[in-house]
């Protein structure tokens, strides 16, 4: 099993980036992949995560509007688009690999069965 997180940089307030999580050595469909990030002194909380079998979707309420996650079965990849980055975004992101039911409510970190390493993402003036 391997995820391998991309695509994390220094931006600016208000930029963008594109998170991508390149899955491999397992089945796609049977799992849902979550985005998680951990700040400095923080407890890592979830962000955002797709069931790839159904396409139901998670994010927490402070990137609604902001970010987009997506998939391509094809590449076994899963994305993150985030627009509008802020200040309190700065975190280290984790892709995932998650059991947990997608209904909207919640993404736990509970549910993960297989971490990838992390990126960062940092947002200054």
């Amino acid at each position: 099993v391997q995820l391998q997180a991309s695509g994390g940089g220094s931006v600016q307030p208000g930029s963008s980036l594109k998170l991508s999580c390149a899955a491999s050595g397992f089945t796609l469909d049977l799992y849902t992949i979550g985005w998680f990030r951990q700040a400095p002194g923080k407890e890592r909380e979830g962000v955002s995560c797709i069931s790839i079998s159904d396409d139901r979707t998670y994010y927490r309420d402070a990137v609604k509007g902001r970010f987009t996650i997506s998939k391509d079965k094809a590449k076994n990849t899963v994305y993150l688009q985030m627009n509008g980055l802020r200040l309190e975004d700065t975190a280290v992101y984790y892709c995932a690999r998650s059991t947990q039911r997608i209904y909207g409510s919640s993404c736990e970190s509970a549910y993960v069965n297989y971490w990838g390493q992390g990126t960062q993402v940092t947002v200054s003036s």
